[in-house]
């Protein structure tokens, strides 16, 4: 998905209020992306949550214990059901490990499309700004070529006036990773 970022630049408002739009713009996928969840994935992240805490992790090690001492025959009174070595716990471990790992691979699919997202923004938003920037030292060297100092000695200033091939970067890039 393509955003026009040149709609968030407004003449009629300051640097720092252009800046300060773009920033809130930006911010604001993600609060979109989190209305836009559905219930499963809504539940999903609530789970991931409670279930990357202390607290759970408290409550899974002292029920693994708890179970552990009663079907040990450690605690008297109370019968084993599920006598060493502990088949039915090893399936609700398995069971448990299943489940989580499948609410955890949900919320980070999610986050993995906003991630997308913010990268897709930030890339027009540099892409914008190169631009921009080569602008601006197209406007120095003209003045001060104007005012009579000499640019053409400098080689770093040269490379800088180049347009950059967004198109080789990538091909470059592509090159590198496969």
């Amino acid at each position: 998905m393509l955003i026009d970022l040149f709609s968030y630049f407004n003449p009629h408002l300051s640097p720092e209020e252009n800046v300060a739009t773009r920033r809130k713009a930006i911010r604001s996928f993600k609060a979109k992306a989190d209305a836009k969840r559905s219930h499963t994935e809504k539940f999903a992240d609530l789970l991931t949550v409670k279930f990357g805490s202390i607290a759970f992790l408290t409550i899974n090690a002292t029920w693994f214990l708890i179970w552990i001492l009663i079907n040990t025959d450690k605690i008297p009174g109370i019968k084993p059901f599920d006598p060493y070595p502990f088949g039915f716990l090893t399936m609700v471990v398995s069971l448990e490990a299943i489940f989580l790992a499948i609410i955890v691979l949900i919320s980070q699919n999610r986050e993995a499309r906003v991630n997308e997202l913010r990268e897709e923004v930030e890339l027009q938003i540099s892409t914008i700004a190169e631009g921009e920037v080569t602008k601006l030292i197209n406007l120095v060297v003209l003045v001060l070529e104007k005012q009579g100092v000499k640019m053409e000695d400098d080689p770093e200033l040269t490379k800088m006036l180049k347009h950059t091939d967004g198109a080789r970067l990538q091909q470059q890039l592509e090159k590198e990773l496969g």
